[in-house]
């Protein structure tokens, strides 16, 4: 039903080491000692890699090896989908990743999860999916309907800007519109009103999990609805994207993930001190273009009453009370 640009990702993106189907086994008492001495992590039973590589990696990017171990060891084909198929596709989500793989079953089977699997009876008929190595997995429209209907509104949000985020390394993986078209098919009386909202509520410019976590919390502290990377040109020449802006305010938001200030996609082989001094610098040209202006740590979103008194600190005005 979805017309794909992506495939899902069929391949680690670190090496693991089997116990199964080796030529020259494994020592039990050596694999013990290294993971007892944090040089080895079990990923499943009988799996293990590098604790380095393993720490390297993203959250969704583990449970994507996680997803490919166990389905590897499955006798008969499977449609992976949730928070699998989201690992599969690259989708990040809010919250602690499952230890079981997410799988959709026929309705008459049962839910019943054992082992590493987690099962959905949803049904298997007329679900958008994609090839995923010998299985399946729900496209990325029919994988953020499924987490927007099955988690909480904030998680479905975060999910479902993931996949349609537009700025997405190339392109976004769905729309609004497929997976809309993807609800009205496939009415279900569980999660559907908070789907709807979640679809309403959806924005193509968040980034990252944190920047829309940030913009639900702002709504509900009653700072009304922002704009998602608001661009503009500083006086110096140069294009700033604030992460939330609030127009009838004039009032720019920075959230500053650890990311921003440590990662090589950002840092640019700079050193600490020139990094701080280049944000210094585009704050303040920022500042002398808007009125207001507030920066907040992406894990501030944990915060509500630090996000309130952060905003209206910076002279933000909410039609609620503080919380």
């Amino acid at each position: 039903m979805d017309t794909l640009t992506h495939e899902p990702l069929t391949s680690s993106p670190i090496e693991v080491f089997r116990r199964r189907g080796r030529f020259d086994p494994i020592d039990d008492r050596r694999v013990r000692a290294a993971v007892a001495a944090g040089a080895w992590v079990r990923i499943i039973p009988g799996v293990y890699a590098r604790a380095e590589a393993w720490r390297a990696l993203r959250p969704h990017e583990q449970h994507r090896v996680r997803v490919l171990e166990v389905t590897h060891r499955l006798e008969t084909p499977a449609l992976v989908s949730h928070h699998a198929a989201a690992a599969a596709w690259g989708i990040d989500t809010l919250g602690r990743w499952p230890e079981r793989v997410d799988v959709r079953v026929p309705r008459a089977s049962g839910g019943r999860s054992t082992g590493r699997i987690r099962r959905y009876p949803l049904g298997v008929d007329d679900v958008a999916t994609a090839p995923f190595g010998r299985h399946r997995a729900t496209t990325p429209a029919q994988t953020a309907l499924d987490l927007a209907r099955a988690l909480p509104f904030v998680r479905g949000v975060a999910a479902l800007d993931q996949a349609i985020w537009t700025e997405r390394p190339g392109g976004a993986l769905t729309d609004l519109a497929e997976i809309e078209h993807l609800r009205a098919a496939q009415p279900s009386p569980r999660g559907d009103a908070r789907a709807s909202r979640v679809l309403a509520f959806a924005s193509t410019g968040a980034a990252n999990v944190r920047e829309s976590q940030m913009r639900v919390l702002v709504v509900e502290l009653g700072f009304g609805l922002p704009t998602v990377q608001e661009r503009r040109v500083l006086p110096s020449g140069r294009v700033a994207f604030g992460d939330l802006y609030f127009p009838a305010a004039d009032h720019w938001v920075e959230i500053d993930g650890r990311g921003k200030y440590l990662s090589p996609e950002y840092t640019g082989g700079r050193d600490a001190a020139q990094i701080v001094l280049d944000e210094k610098a585009r704050e303040n040209e920022i500042r002398r273009i808007v009125r207001g202006f507030s920066r907040l740590d992406a894990l501030d979103a944990e915060h509500p009453r630090r996000v309130y008194d952060i905003l209206t600190g910076d002279g933000l005005r909410s039609i609620l009370p503080r919380p």
